[in-house]
């Protein structure tokens, strides 16, 4: 880091992990004190050290901190400086995914399938930016043989960066979809589209290994034209993968569907009296039954991505399908609570986009209820097309029969209005306070209710509501 040290350590003390925030500092991490457009970790330093951080590195030393300071001159760049070194000493390979949706999940999934050979190491929630990921690898022990990763970008570069700092050995890609597309846009032009998206997605490509392996969904057309390109071209350093070393996955596939899928998903349905579906997992003229406890089809797509990549690295098919069974379902994306008063509550409220809210509502309209009621939150980051995306989701829940449609935030005005337009009844609220006062009470036993929205648009106060209103 080309640091210089400003107080005393024991001779040999070393450290474990890092932290960015005072408050999760568990003991013997090093604190960066990063800057911020809102704050400056330098003002946090001595809450860090007095955690138990092992030291706090920073751009200007701070007085009567309580410990040991090392200062550098830039704070991020030591952070991803100490991050490459760790890197370089770490036996571990990488397994990165990133997509639009998915990630998250997807990495918990492979995670699991690989803990079946492996001793696998995972990155904690969402860590996969280029200050999260850091986080993430410094904490790996030596003695890890997979880390699974997200890594993922709102800009144009920054998935690049990140994937240059892991130099994953293995590239999942779940989907590409309109996301952060306002990241893309540019004062004067036409609104982005999902190709700049999926140009952005391919910079995952740019620290594979040379040998490294891309597992790719042949059912998302824009994965297919990113991997083809890459595999067709190569980047600048001549490192395309080839096509041998890319794993093609596909839920259903249609028959003569290009490219033809290795790790395919048939027969899909419900599983009786509770959440998940039964499918049959085939590779390569293998076959075995799965019952994977997670709500909705695009679970299914997750699972499988996860299988493909498992089963490419050697894990056995019986091992994958067994394991599938002990999935569970992270926090708001897409869990189903039955409530004690007969309703059933399918939270997936930790974020969203226009074509992954359609498939949620997909899902949850294929829930038996007396009625369905869909609650959602502005789709952020989507540029000068977002209302436009906003009023084509409000049709498309009144096209799939929602009994009733509930907006939180202004940019759902157009999604409740084109709602109405479909024969839906409708409930507007500005924002998810005032959603998460009224909404208990728009709730019937025998409803099925889909929480879903941007994180912005904070709909977790909305299903902490219903979840209390159902518990009193």
């Amino acid at each position: 880091m080309n640091g210089c040290l400003i107080g005393e350590v024991e001779p040999g003390a070393g450290y474990r992990g890092a932290a960015i925030d005072s408050r999760r500092v568990e003991g013997g991490e090093l604190f960066f004190a990063l800057p911020g457009e809102r704050t400056d970790g330098h003002r946090f330093v001595a809450d860090a050290l007095a955690a138990g951080a092992a030291a706090s590195v920073v751009a200007t030393s701070v007085d009567r901190a309580g410990g040991p300071q090392i200062r550098v001159e830039d704070v991020t760049a030591a952070l991803h400086d100490l991050t490459r070194d760790h890197r370089r000493r770490l036996k571990a390979r990488v397994a990165s995914v990133t997509g639009s949706a998915g990630k998250t999940t997807t990495k918990d999934l492979l995670a699991l399938l690989l803990g079946e050979c492996w001793r696998v190491h995972k990155s904690p929630g969402n860590l996969n930016n280029l200050l999260g990921f850091p986080l993430t690898l410094l904490a790996v022990d030596e003695d890890c043989e997979w880390l699974v990763a997200e890594m993922g970008m709102s800009v144009p570069g920054e998935l690049a960066a990140v994937s240059r700092l892991g130099r994953p050995a293995v590239a999942v890609f779940t989907n590409i979809r309109p996301a952060h597309l306002a990241g893309f846009e540019q004062e004067g032009e036409a609104a982005a589209d999902v190709e700049a998206i999926a140009r952005a997605k391919a910079e995952l490509l740019e620290g594979l290994a040379s040998d490294g392996m891309i597992v790719a969904n042949a059912g998302n057309p824009h994965v297919v034209g990113l991997v083809e390109r890459y595999v067709g071209e190569g980047p600048a350093s001549g490192r395309a993968a080839g096509m041998e070393r890319v794993v093609w996955y596909d839920v259903e596939p249609a028959a003569g569907t290009t490219p033809v899928a290795e790790a395919t998903a048939r027969d899909l349905e419900p599983l009786q009296g509770e959440p998940g579906t039964r499918f049959l997992l085939e590779w390569r003229g293998a076959e075995a039954p799965v019952e994977l406890p997670l709500h909705g089809r695009v679970n299914v797509e997750n699972f499988l991505a996860a299988a493909a990549c498992a089963l490419r690295l050697g894990v056995p098919i019986e091992r994958v399908a067994a394991a599938a069974r002990r999935a569970a379902c992270a926090a708001g994306r897409g869990e189903v609570v039955s409530l004690p008063s007969g309703a059933t509550l399918v939270d997936d409220s930790y974020n969203s986009n226009p074509e992954a809210a359609e498939l949620a509502l997909q899902a949850a309209r294929l829930l038996a209820g007396e009625r369905h009621v869909a609650i959602l939150g502005e789709m952020l980051e989507l540029g000068r097309a977002e209302r436009r995306y906003h009023r084509e989701l409000g049709s498309a829940a009144a096209g799939l029969g929602f009994d009733l449609v509930v907006g939180v935030g202004d940019l759902t005005t157009e999604l409740v209005a084109a709602a109405a337009e479909g024969g839906t009844a409708t409930v507007w609220f500005e924002d998810s306070r005032s959603a998460s006062a009224g909404t208990p009470s728009l709730i019937r036993s025998g409803d099925v209710v889909l929480v879903k929205g941007s994180r912005g648009s904070a709909l977790e106060h909305v299903v902490g509501a219903l979840r209390r209103e159902e518990a009193n």
